[in-house]
C-alpha cells in the first residue's frame, strides 16, 4: 500500500511539474505574440476582445514549439478552430506524406491540339 502511494505522490508531482512548465512556456511566448499582434484570427478574420481572447491561440508556423523568437516570426495568432484545422492539415501531411517523391509529372496530352486544323479542313 505505501508504495502505490508513494508512486501516486511522484506521478502526481511529475505531472505538476510539467503543468508548471507548459503553464510558463505558454504564458512567455503568448504574452509576446499578443502584444506584436493585433487580436485577429490570421485565417478567418475573426477578432478577439477582454472576453473571449482566451480562444485566441499562437500558432508556430514551423510546429516547433520549442523555437520561440522574440520577434514573433515563429508565430501567428489563430482562433481555437482555426489552430485545430492547421494541425490537422500538418498531421495528415505527416502521415500521409507529402514531400517531393509524391510529386507527379504535368500531363502533356492535349485533346484539342489538332482542332483548328481539323475544322478548317472541313470548309
Amino acid at each position: 500500500m505505501a508504495s502505490n502511494t508513494t508512486n501516486r505522490s511522484k506521478t502526481d508531482q511529475v505531472l505538476e511539474e510539467q503543468r508548471r512548465y507548459i503553464a510558463q512556456r505558454e504564458k512567455g511566448y503568448r504574452e509576446q505574440a499578443l502584444k506584436l499582434y493585433p487580436w485577429v484570427c490570421g485565417r478567418c478574420a475573426r477578432e478577439f476582445s477582454g472576453k473571449n481572447l482566451r480562444e485566441l491561440t499562437v500558432h508556430h508556423v514551423n510546429h516547433n514549439h520549442d523555437d520561440n523568437p522574440s520577434d514573433g516570426s515563429n508565430w501567428e495568432l489563430l482562433c481555437l478552430y482555426c489552430h485545430d484545422e492547421e494541425h490537422s492539415k500538418f498531421e495528415a501531411f505527416v502521415r500521409y506524406g507529402g514531400g517531393g517523391e509524391n510529386k507527379r509529372e504535368a500531363a502533356t496530352f492535349n485533346p484539342f491540339a489538332g482542332l483548328k486544323e481539323a475544322l478548317e479542313k472541313k470548309k
